[in-house]
């Protein structure tokens, strides 16, 4: 059970490390806002 939730947290992690790249490159904020929904 442990391992899974390090796995989750690890997950999150690297999406918000991802999206946050993705707006320093310059895409705009409610383009990722909208993309985020979509895939969620």
């Amino acid at each position: 059970m442990k391992n899974t939730l390090i796995n989750k947290w690890q997950n999150l992690e690297q999406g918000k490390i991802g999206y946050a790249l993705l707006w320093l490159l310059g895409i705009p904020l409610p383009v990722l806002i909208i993309f985020y929904f979509l895939r969620g």
